[in-house]
């Protein structure tokens, strides 16, 4: 399956907004293929407000992030592949979506799906989890 770290960002960005806070998006600067203003990096990592009255052009691909900003009178295009967010958040509440630096190379390959999930017995209304009983939610109409 595809990552949905991207699809993530671009929902978190969005909510951020029309939340009426800034959005801030965490890059790691120790990452080759980023382009960005290394002065500006601090402990390997560079944190920039990407709301739309800061930058210009942003693109939330499923490859990278890329948009146009301004540091000192000079603009310089940002850009950095998606594995290199490490968070997007809110100025003002902190709120958002936090990644390990080591998460996507094992998270790619590590997702859970439909097939290694536990069976559940409707019948019983328990699921057996590693010989544990565990309850069953039933929607009731």
């Amino acid at each position: 399956m595809l990552s949905n770290k991207p699809y993530l960002l671009r929902a978190f960005n969005e909510w951020i907004v029309d939340s009426a806070c800034t959005p801030i998006i965490v890059f790691d600067a120790m990452n080759p293929r980023c382009k960005i203003p290394m002065d500006l990096a601090e402990n390997g990592e560079i944190v920039f407000n990407i709301s739309p009255s800061a930058i210009r052009d942003l693109k939330l691909t499923n490859e990278a992030v890329e948009f146009k900003a301004s540091f000192s009178g000079v603009i310089h295009i940002i850009s950095a592949p998606i594995n290199a967010v490490l968070a997007i958040y809110a100025e003002e509440n902190g709120e958002g979506l936090f990644f390990d630096a080591d998460e996507d190379e094992a998270a790619d390959g590590a997702m859970m799906n439909a097939n290694s999930l536990p069976s559940f017995s409707r019948e019983t209304g328990a699921g057996d989890v590693a010989g544990k009983n565990k309850p069953f939610l039933t929607l009731v109409e």
